[in-house]
């Protein structure tokens, strides 16, 4: 594996440390951050949070903001991920994200179609996932041109980092065959539209939406690939890693949101996700 600072005095900018954090037994604390901000991002990493998801499904950073976010981690010493959309993919990868999670897979067709899309095709005799994506070494990713070539082929192909979201009753359905899938570093559970989807609207408190959870994270478990779920609380995260679950992850804006209303309302604040 390609690592951050592999040539002595030449940083890299494609960081590649989510991939084996993924891979490995530890518990992972994220944290979704939407807002447009590198000093959040920072933030985030000095609070100590193990990586963040630059969250561009419902963030509204532009792709320039992101690529600022993106060396805000790697400046602060924290690996990142960005929730993207499956359009975004090509873009993203390019400015140097070195993990994506993707919303709303609910079949392993759709996540090894996702696998083809973060990775490049190989040469002849080259061991791995040989893929789609499209050879540009002038970007960010590359250096701009410093460290393409084969080398970024191969750092891109072993280490950006793939975690695909279950959201419905169907991806629960499919949990262990999705996270079954060659190519796929993680499979989270959004608690959130899987409840909406179920028809609880955002109740995933409700006993349905909590045991459709414990089967995909099971399920997800049981493959040896890393389960992750939203755990606002800790009580959550313990009972999700009872379940099996091992990346956790909260949410800037409802931290930030609970601050601001505990001081403005005494401490009474209670929000709705």
């Amino acid at each position: 594996m390609t690592s951050v600072t592999n040539t002595p005095g030449r940083p890299r900018p494609l960081d590649t440390r989510l991939s084996a954090m993924l891979r490995g037994q530890q518990t992972l604390r994220a944290i979704f951050n939407g807002i447009p901000s590198p000093a959040i991002v920072e933030m985030c990493a000095y609070a100590g949070f193990d990586f963040v998801i630059i969250d561009n499904e419902h963030g509204t950073s532009g792709l320039e903001t992101t690529e600022n976010m993106l060396r805000a981690a790697l400046a602060s010493g924290m690996p990142a991920a960005v929730r993207c959309l499956e359009h975004d993919i090509a873009r993203t990868l390019d400015a140097g994200a070195g993990a994506l999670q993707i919303p709303m897979v609910n079949t392993a067709e759709h996540a090894a179609r996702l696998v083809q899309l973060v990775k490049y095709p190989l040469a002849a005799g080259v061991k791995g996932i040989s893929g789609q994506r499209g050879s540009a070494f002038s970007t960010r990713a590359a250096g701009y041109g410093a460290f393409g070539g084969p080398q970024h082929v191969a750092a891109s192909n072993e280490g950006v980092a793939l975690i695909v979201m279950i959201e419905t009753p169907e991806g629960v359905a499919n949990a262990a065959a999705i996270a079954a899938v060659d190519g796929v570093d993680a499979v989270f559970i959004g608690p959130n539209d899987l409840a909406h989807s179920m028809g609880h609207e955002n109740r995933w408190s409700d006993a349905p939406v909590q045991a459709a959870m414990q089967s995909a994270i099971t399920a997800i478990a049981a493959t040896g690939k890393c389960a992750g779920v939203l755990a606002l609380t800790l009580d959550e995260e313990q009972r999700y890693s009872g379940w099996g679950a091992r990346y956790f992850a909260t949410v800037t804006t409802g931290l930030i949101m609970r601050a601001f209303k505990d001081a403005a309302q005494g401490g009474r604040a209670k929000l709705d996700y």
